[in-house]
């Protein structure tokens, strides 16, 4: 009897050509399926010219890029510790401290509130006293100027007056002397009446002219002697010109003249 001896890897060669055979079958089919398929056109672009080559631009070497600082470990913060938590007394006192504080704060915000309105008072008030000093201060000013010009409207009527006073006064003594200068030269032509008794007295008002003579002669009172008022007045007539002074501006007071005659002027 015989024994047929079997080789190790025999199973691993029959695998291996069965393998060959399949892919060379399938080389097979595909490569008839290739040539059966129709070939796809074929374009073509016909140039006059040669394009020109296009330019290349030459490599830039771009810099190594430096390298990045490796990044610091962050420090790690310590762990809050837990608080102690408050005993009930200590947080209300903390609350009691707490309020007085902010009543104190509001306190000391009111004083200063009063404080501040306080001195505004007091500003307001020294300014309206300003106010009304420079007000008194400009009254006074005006009526010391009021007061001086009526000193002096006074001190120039006063002076006025006395011109005017020492005028009448040199006036009047001019009217007085030249008024007896006349009643004297009429006296020179006075012819008394024989019967005539007692000393009667006549009054006359003379008109006179710039040159003396009688413009208008009237008795206003009577001696009760018609010879002795007659006897005056032819007097009158024949004195003329009467002497009168040499400035003519005072004949004005010579124009119109009340001449009164007795036969006795010291009685």
């Amino acid at each position: 009897m015989v024994f047929e001896r079997k080789q190790p890897g025999q199973w691993k060669a029959g695998a291996l050509a069965l393998l060959v055979h399949v892919l060379f079958l399938g080389l097979m089919i595909f490569g008839v399926s290739w040539q059966n398929t129709e070939p796809s056109g074929v374009e073509v672009e016909l140039w006059s010219e040669m394009p020109a080559p296009a330019r290349v631009a030459p490599p830039q070497h771009k810099p190594e890029p430096a390298p990045k600082p490796e990044p610091r470990p962050k420090p790690v913060p310590p762990e809050p510790k837990p608080e102690p938590k408050p005993e009930p007394k200590q947080v209300k006192a903390d609350i009691e401290l707490k309020a007085k504080e902010e009543e104190k704060k509001k306190r000391r915000e009111e004083e200063l509130k009063q404080q501040k309105e306080k001195q505004k008072q007091e500003e307001e008030k020294r300014k309206q006293e300003q106010e009304k000093k420079q007000k008194q201060d400009e009254e006074k000013r005006k009526l010391e100027a009021r007061q001086q010009q009526e000193r002096e409207r006074v001190e120039a009527e006063n002076a006025r007056k006395a011109e005017f006073a020492a005028q009448q006064s040199a006036g009047q003594k001019v009217l007085d002397d030249f008024t007896g200068r006349i009643k004297a030269k009429i006296k020179r032509f006075v012819i008394l009446p024989p019967d005539l008794a007692g000393n009667p007295q006549a009054e006359f008002d003379v008109t006179l002219m710039p040159t003396g003579e009688v413009l208008n002669l009237k008795l206003t009172r009577s001696s009760g002697s018609s010879a002795y008022d007659s006897a005056v007045e032819r007097a009158i007539y024949k004195a003329q010109p009467l002497p009168l002074p040499p400035d003519p501006g005072l004949f004005g007071k010579f124009r119109e003249l009340h001449l009164k005659f007795k036969p006795r002027e010291d009685l």
